[in-house]
């Protein structure tokens, strides 16, 4: 969130203000009435779902409650038709379009964020120690006055801290962990980072490599361990650049790898890496929030700009460029096998070699049943295209 808002309200006759906080970019509310431990779920439900958010001034436990319970009704499956009679690209924007009001709903209910000497607390009975997962999100309390958040969001902070905290283990680092920092997707689908671990590497590539687009760090420790004596890693977002530092001072305390800021690729070095890894967003869709970032790239952005960008920052003797990418945009019918080829090819690259894996994480191995997608997820192949210049 980068620039200050503010929610205003009445209340016991007062007028009220404080500052607003919402890392998926939502706007504070118009209207707003307060709310505590003797609201009903229908009539939060009802309030909700007109546009008016709800202030909990109750015990934190029965917000929580209150907000299972509203779920519970934003959850409820359509009715008419199967979201995916129509088609898959048809259910894929129609489920979009439910997750965007589902969260609209959701982000409804509201809590206040106070600085308590120093430290980031809630106001509320029962509530939980947030200050060590807010300074992890926001930093530093500053003097900001009365926030009011999304208890979503609040929750949703906490448990990311905890992922911070605990780390994810990696297989392709032999169980050594990865710590996703707030807002950086974290790299839970193993299976495209053991691609990297696999693919044999082009001559050369233990001189000098590029992670475009690192994220946590994870795909730069992978090429460090395999003998990469330098590894350039690049982000725009300011989070995911402190979070692959963090990670690679612990996971390569040798050296080797640099995080630097870029727009996709680093300043040229005096003569260019003969290996270029990325892992662009996925889908060709629009993201709703920061972290969605790393898997929805509108119009393919993106992956348009690293194609026609790679062939200059590759060796022209064997250096390769791995394009790590899922299926799934060609299954939901967003983008079609002959479109990628084609990019590639407009792009002046050849396909020299492709990996290919299945998805081993929950929603692909046990698919919900009332998931509309679960036909295009148990059919989703994991590709590593191992590109070179035509």
């Amino acid at each position: 969130m980068n620039e200050r808002q503010t929610v205003r309200w009445t209340e016991d006759g007062r007028d009220r203000s404080a500052r607003w906080r919402s890392e998926s970019g939502a706007r504070p509310p118009r209207h707003l009435v307060v709310a505590d431990d003797r609201t009903k779920a229908d009539a939060a439900y009802r309030f909700a779902c007109e546009g008016t958010a709800l202030l909990w001034r109750g015990d934190f436990h029965n917000a929580r409650q209150l907000l299972t319970a509203l779920t519970r009704r934003v959850d409820r499956p359509p009715r008419g038709r199967p979201e995916e009679a129509d088609g898959p690209a048809a259910a894929f924007h129609r489920h979009r379009a439910r997750q965007a009001q589902r969260a609209r709903i959701l982000g409804m209910l509201l809590v206040p964020l106070d600085v308590d000497d120093g430290r980031y607390a809630v106001p509320l009975r029962r509530a939980p120690e947030v200050d060590a997962a807010c300074r992890d999100a926001y930093g530093p309390p500053g003097d900001d006055g009365p926030t009011l958040l999304s208890l979503r969001e609040l929750l949703g902070l906490t448990g990311a801290y905890e992922w911070h905290r605990k780390g994810v283990p990696v297989s392709a680092l032999g169980g050594d962990r990865v710590h996703p920092c707030f807002g950086v997707f974290s790299p839970v689908r193993g299976e495209y980072v053991d691609l990297v671990a696999e693919a044999p590497l082009p001559p050369g590539a233990t001189r000098l490599a590029y992670d475009v687009g690192t994220g946590t760090g994870v795909l730069s420790a992978v090429l460090a361990r395999r003998g990469v004596r330098r590894v350039v890693a690049t982000d725009q977002d300011p989070r995911a650049l402190a979070c692959a530092r963090e990670n690679v001072r612990r996971l390569v305390p040798a050296g080797g790898v640099e995080v630097v800021e870029a727009d996709l690729f680093p300043e040229r070095p005096a003569a260019p890496p003969s290996l270029v890894v990325c892992n662009p967003p996925w889908l060709p869709a629009k993201p709703a929030s920061a972290v969605e970032r790393a898997v929805y790239d509108p119009g393919s952005a993106m992956l348009r700009a690293f194609l026609r960008a790679l062939p200059g920052h590759l060796t022209p003797d064997g250096g390769e460029g791995w394009l790590i990418l899922s299926d799934l945009a060609e299954i939901l019918g967003l983008r079609t096998r002959d479109e990628l080829l084609g990019l590639i090819g407009d792009a002046g690259l050849r396909v020299v070699g492709r990996l290919d894996t299945r998805p081993v994480h929950r929603r692909a191995t046990t698919p919900d049943p009332d998931d509309p997608l679960r036909a295009a997820r148990a059919a989703e192949v994991t590709s590593l295209w191992r590109l070179g210049r035509a």
